[in-house]
């Protein structure tokens, strides 16, 4: 990756929030409702997985700039409920620690997102907010939070557009009308396209990734396969990418 920031980006480790290891989707069939209609469940799990990648990335940024912000009262509350641990599937609540768990990332964002209106407080951002609002399932709300950060400068605005994107996504796979879902994913294509134009610049190879998932999805798989090799190429030093490339050139029949 081009930065220590950009070590968290995809892939979050800290031990109080639960890893993500996005899985490719096969494609087939001869209609966009043909091809989506099979993996819903899995791409449903892939976006609120990268959904929950994009708050742990913000709250990690906002944790390293706090120090430029003045720490009040109901900043604190927020960050209190954002800190809470979430617990892994199927196990319960244990009474005797110290503070609450959450069964589920949801439930964690949706508690993140009212401690922010009771508080009257945006921690971290327009992009942080989206990225919650994303986790929780409200995805036209996410939408709009992140169009009106995505012209921010630098890496900010480069996290920004990927979120805008991804919910753009989690949009077209919500739609059962089969022109209105091309429509949104053609959106997301274009905003992951416009994600980082820079070559040389910060998270460039996973702008290509997600191009590239996006072409196989809309039936253009010759170009998402070329767009995934650039991929793959361009981010041959990062941990993951990689291998979740090379997984998707295979569904694809490469």
């Amino acid at each position: 990756m081009a930065d220590k920031t950009d070590k968290k980006d995809v892939k979050a480790t800290p031990s109080d929030k639960p890893g993500f290891d996005p899985k490719p989707m096969q494609v087939g069939g001869e209609t966009i409702i043909e091809r989506l209609v099979p993996h819903v469940k899995t791409i449903a799990v892939v976006l609120g997985g990268i959904a929950l990648v994009l708050v742990v990335v913000f709250t990690a940024r906002y944790f390293k700039e706090r120090g430029r912000e003045k720490d009040t009262g109901k900043v604190a509350k927020v960050l209190d409920v954002a800190d809470r641990q979430v617990r892994p599937a199927g196990v319960e609540p244990d009474p005797k620690a110290k503070e609450p768990t959450f069964g589920s990332a949801k439930e964690r964002a949706e508690a993140v997102l009212d401690a922010m209106a009771k508080n009257n407080t945006n921690v971290g951002g327009g992009a942080y907010k989206a990225s919650l609002l994303l986790q929780a399932g409200k995805v036209d709300e996410s939408i709009a939070e992140y169009k009106k950060v995505q012209d921010k400068k630098g890496l900010d605005g480069v996290l920004a557009r990927e979120g805008l994107g991804i919910a753009q996504e989690a949009k077209a796979h919500a739609e059962k009308d089969a022109a209105a879902r091309q429509k949104d994913l053609e959106e997301a294509l274009a905003t992951f396209q416009a994600m980082q134009p820079d070559a040389q610049g910060p998270r460039h190879a996973y702008a290509l990734y997600h191009q590239g998932r996006i072409l196989a999805l809309l039936g253009k798989t010759a170009e998402a396969k070329t767009t995934l090799e650039k991929a793959k190429e361009e981010g041959k030093d990062s941990a993951e990418l990689p291998s979740l490339i090379e997984e998707r050139l295979a569904s694809l029949g490469s």
